[in-house]
């Protein structure tokens, strides 16, 4: 590489380097340069734009002292690490410009910070509401996502006085790896740093005139923008190698991988804001409240739920069928009653019903299916009388890949005067869930099928039925006040969140449904409908295969046998290729009996699968259909 090299009064004539590698000693003195001079071309300082995301801390050599912010923050003293965004990252010496321009192309446009979170606190005003413990405490909140502005920060008019909700700017993704190609990047000139021709003309001798670019917030995801490889970016776990192959995980109706933002989340969590909630006068405790909060206002947000108070976090979606079982239904009920379910439920909406009606006396009866795998909804008509209390079904089924018409169902049981529960485990990550539209009584999923942690869920109810329900478990956090004598108990939804809950994971379900929403939700299903297809079109004519499940309307859950093995066979040389399905029965025994099966193998995709993943699978059932038995 050949570039000129300044002196303090004249450009002398270009100077070599060896291996085409640019001249430190010309970057730094061109660098010095460009900050003496930029400002007062510019009119003054240029601002370093908020929305450009800057990493905290990113050069050697700031004098600033650790642990204290560049400058007095209008909220207080500084505190340990309360720095902005980007708020340290202008050079005060030639050599930190250089070090800014030469690591500003490994920046990706939605990177937040080092880890992608925020390492500043803004003091906010206090809230009424008990559960958001730092505005109830009035002590410095953290945002887990960015800086709130100074007028949402300060309550101003018009705007909430809670920083979650004045925040809107989605959870950032992380840097983009660096072994596929760039079209990603920023300009140098995104981050308020000189580009090209800013250089060029500090070379020439010339100041540029023109200000420094603001870096735009990034658009939402459309069609044309949505790419698998830069979802996949986003998931470390899809770099593992297994049996000496790429890894491949066709095991996402199990549980989903995570990507790397709801990773961050939780660490900084556990390294920042670690605390029980609710009730405390420290710091921590208020950070810790207001991010689980936070959380459940995402869940609220993402299912479209009337309100936040309608929203309980359980372990997932199998205790919050239990909770609606072991509350409402134990109250609702009794001898004779009928609870209506498909045959094309989990364990998880089967067992909980069994147990309520053995203790009862109820019954259950059975919505049953047709040979692809569909609910039969005039025989489900036929299944509702006066007897029947309530109609709990799935939204998609795990061994299948069906979709339920839910709506009809849900609609056909309140003209039957009968309340409804669906299941969304399995449509969760599949499609834009709506409750008010669906109009069912309850509504439970978990976190683990939708990217987020295990562990962690969520049972929606609508208010009515809450106020109703007794509490099914009793303890610390869900009582408003406790004698020897009685206890008076706290609304919903602590009410029904009794001792210490999963704090920290509901923080990473949280960052999982904003990253989701990020992509969009559309954008995802139209996307795994596209490799369902392409995958079922190279499937379905191997010799020997035999598909389970062939609905018209189905996510992305293939199900099938293969002549003269197996399932367990299959799925052993699948995984020797480092293809990862689930064999077994998938815990929904009574709709693979349906078709006459204990067990199947089923791929389940996910919008972080791509065709050429599907093209060695398909290879490998190929194989395994031509070779002698």
């Amino acid at each position: 590489m050949t570039i000129p090299t300044p002196t303090s009064n004249s450009l002398p004539g270009p100077v070599e380097t060896p291996q085409g590698l640019p001249d430190v000693a010309a970057l730094t003195q061109l660098a010095a340069q460009f900050f003496a001079a930029a400002p007062a071309a510019a009119g003054g300082t240029p601002e370093i734009p908020a929305a450009a995301h800057l990493p905290s801390n990113p050069v050697p050599g700031n004098p600033q002292p650790a642990g204290f912010s560049p400058g007095p923050l209008a909220n207080g003293p500084a505190l340990p690490g309360a720095f902005a965004p980007g708020a340290n990252a202008a050079p005060s010496t030639p050599q930190d410009g250089a070090a800014v321009l030469a690591s500003t192309p490994s920046l990706a446009p939605k990177a937040a910070a080092v880890n992608g979170l925020p390492d500043h606190a803004t003091t906010v005003p206090p809230a009424l509401n008990g559960r958001f413990g730092g505005h109830a405490l009035g002590v410095p909140q953290v945002s887990p996502r960015a800086a709130p502005s100074p007028t949402a920060a300060h309550g101003a008019e018009g705007g909430s006085p809670f920083y979650f909700l004045a925040d809107a700017a989605p959870y950032a993704p992380q840097s983009r790896a660096p072994d596929v190609p760039r079209e990603d990047l920023v300009s140098a000139s995104s981050f308020g740093l000189p580009g090209a021709d800013d250089l060029k003309a500090l070379l020439a001798g010339k100041h540029s005139t023109k200000a420094p670019a603001r870096a735009e917030t990034p658009a939402q995801p459309t069609r044309g923008a949505f790419d698998v490889h830069a979802v996949r970016r986003d998931f470390p776990v899809l770099q593992e190698r297994v049996n000496g192959r790429q890894l491949v995980w066709f095991d996402n109706a199990a549980t989903t991988q995570k990507p790397r933002q709801v990773i961050d989340r939780i660490s900084y969590f556990y390294a920042h804001e670690n605390s029980n909630i609710h009730r405390a006068a420290h710091e921590l405790a208020a950070r810790a409240t207001d991010a689980y909060e936070k959380a459940r206002e995402t869940v609220r947000r993402f299912i479209n739920a009337p309100s936040v108070n309608e929203v309980i976090f359980t372990r997932g979606t199998t205790e919050a069928i239990n909770l609606v079982a072991k509350s409402w239904g134990a109250k609702h009920i009794g001898q004779g009653d009928e609870i209506i379910v498909s045959n094309l439920e989990h364990h998880a909406n089967i067992v909980p019903w069994q147990q309520l009606a053995w203790a009862v006396g109820a019954k259950i009866k059975v919505i049953p299916v047709d040979d692809d795998g569909q609910v039969i909804l005039s025989e489900y008509q036929r299944l509702l009388g006066p007897k029947v209390k309530l109609v709990s079904v799935t939204q998609v089924s795990n061994a299948l890949g069906t979709v339920v018409p839910v709506k009809e169902i849900v609609d056909l049981a309140h003209r039957n005067g009968s309340k409804a529960l669906v299941d969304g485990a399995q449509s969760i990550s599949h499609m834009r869930v709506d409750v008010q539209d669906i109009g069912a009584d309850f509504f439970v999923f978990s976190g683990h099928k939708i990217f987020g942690p295990t562990g962690i869920g969520a049972l929606w109810t609508k208010a009515e039925v809450l106020d109703d329900m007794p509490p099914w478990q009793g303890g610390g956090n869900m009582i408003e006040d406790v004698t020897f004598e009685r206890t008076r108990f706290q609304p919903a939804p602590n009410k029904f969140e009794a001792g210490t809950g999963n704090i920290a994971d509901a923080v990473g379900l949280g960052a999982a449904l904003e990253y989701v929403e990020d992509w969009g939700i559309e954008n995802i299903g139209r996307y795994e409908h596209e490799l369902l297809d392409y995958a079922t079109h190279l499937l379905r004519p191997i010799k020997g295969v035999r598909l389970v499940g062939t609905a018209r309307d189905k996510a992305s859950v293939l199900s099938f046998t293969l002549d003269g093995y197996t399932t367990h066979e299959v799925g052993v040389a699948l995984n020797e290729e480092g293809i990862a399905v689930r064999t077994g029965h998938h815990c929904a025994q009574p709709i693979l009996r349906r078709f006459g099966l204990e067990t199947t193998v089923r791929p389940s995709l996910a919008f972080y699968n791509t065709t050429d993943e599907v093209d060695r699978f398909i290879q490998v059932v190929k194989r395994l259909s031509s070779a002698p038995r």
